[in-house]
C-alpha cells in the first residue's frame, strides 16, 4: 500500500475509507444480484414460451441452457432441478395470467360485466399461446396422474381460479343480476367447463367458430339465472 493511503487512513481513523470500501462492495453485490435476476427473468420468459409450445414435461435444464446460449451449470444454479424449473415456470405463468386476465377484469363493474370481461380475456389468453394453448390446461393433462409438487401446484392454481370465478358469480348475485336460487359454485363449474371446451375446439379441432360458440354457451348459461333479460342485453350487446 502507498504512503498516501496510510496518511489518509490516519487522518480519518479509517472510517471514510472503510465506508467507501463497504459501499463499493454493496454496490457490486447489488449489481450481481440484479444481473442474476435479469438472467432468471430471461430464462423464465423463454421457458414459459417453451412450455406453451412443447409442453411442461419437455422442459429440461440442459436443452433450455443450450437454447439460451447459457451454461448448464449456470442455469442449474438458478433452479437446482428440472422439477424446480417447472415449478418456477408455473409461478411465472400465474403472474402473467394475473396481469393479462384477472386484473384487467377487475376494472369492469361487479357482476356480469366483470364475468364477461374475464371470459373474453381468458379466451385471449388461450389464443395467445403457441401450439399447446394455455400452459395450465395443457399441464393439467400432462400431470393429472403424476403425483408430486408440480401436479400439486397445477391443482392449486385451478382451485384458486375456481374460487375466483365463484366469488365473481357471488358478487353478480349480490348485485341483483343473478337470481337468489343460482348456485355460484355450480355456475363457476360450468363457466370453467366452457373455457375447457373452447381450448379443445380451438386447439385440437381447430374450429373457426369456437369463440362464437363459447360466447353463445356463456350467454345460455346466464340466461337461466338472470333476474331480467335486460341484463343480458347489456353485457352481450352484439349477441
Amino acid at each position: 500500500m502507498s504512503l498516501r493511503f496510510f496518511r489518509l487512513l490516519k487522518s480519518t481513523n479509517g472510517r471514510s475509507i472503510f465506508r467507501s470500501v463497504e459501499s463499493a462492495e454493496v454496490t457490486q453485490a447489488k449489481r450481481a444480484r440484479s444481473k442474476g435476476e435479469l438472467t432468471r427473468q430471461k430464462v423464465l420468459e423463454r421457458a414459459f414460451a417453451w412450455a406453451g409450445a412443447s409442453g411442461l414435461p419437455s422442459l429440461t435444464i440442459g436443452e433450455l441452457a443450450a437454447d439460451l446460449g447459457l451454461s448448464k451449470s449456470g442455469l442449474f444454479a438458478h433452479f437446482g432441478s428440472k422439477e424446480k424449473l417447472q415449478l418456477a415456470v408455473l409461478e411465472y405463468a400465474a403472474g402473467q395470467f394475473e396481469q393479462q386476465v384477472f386484473r384487467p377484469a377487475l376494472s369492469h363493474p361487479r357482476g356480469l360485466p366483470r364475468l364477461v370481461a374475464l371470459f373474453e380475456d381468458w379466451l385471449d389468453w388461450i389464443d395467445g399461446h403457441e401450439r399447446r394453448g394455455c400452459v395450465f390446461l395443457s399441464a393439467a393433462i400432462d400431470f393429472d396422474d403424476r403425483e408430486g409438487p408440480v401436479r400439486d401446484a397445477i391443482a392449486d392454481w385451478f382451485g384458486k381460479a375456481d374460487a375466483m370465478i365463484t366469488l365473481a358469480m357471488t358478487l353478480a348475485q349480490r348485485e341483483g343480476q343473478l337470481g337468489c336460487d343460482a348456485d355460484p359454485a355450480q355456475l363457476a363449474f360450468e363457466f370453467h367447463g366452457i373455457l375447457l371446451k373452447y381450448h379443445l375446439a380451438s386447439r385440437l379441432s381447430r374450429r373457426p367458430d369456437g369463440r362464437v360458440r363459447a360466447r353463445a354457451a356463456l350467454r345460455s348459461l346466464f340466461s337461466h339465472h338472470v333476474t331480467s333479460p335486460g341484463v343480458l342485453s347489456h353485457v352481450f350487446p352484439c349477441s
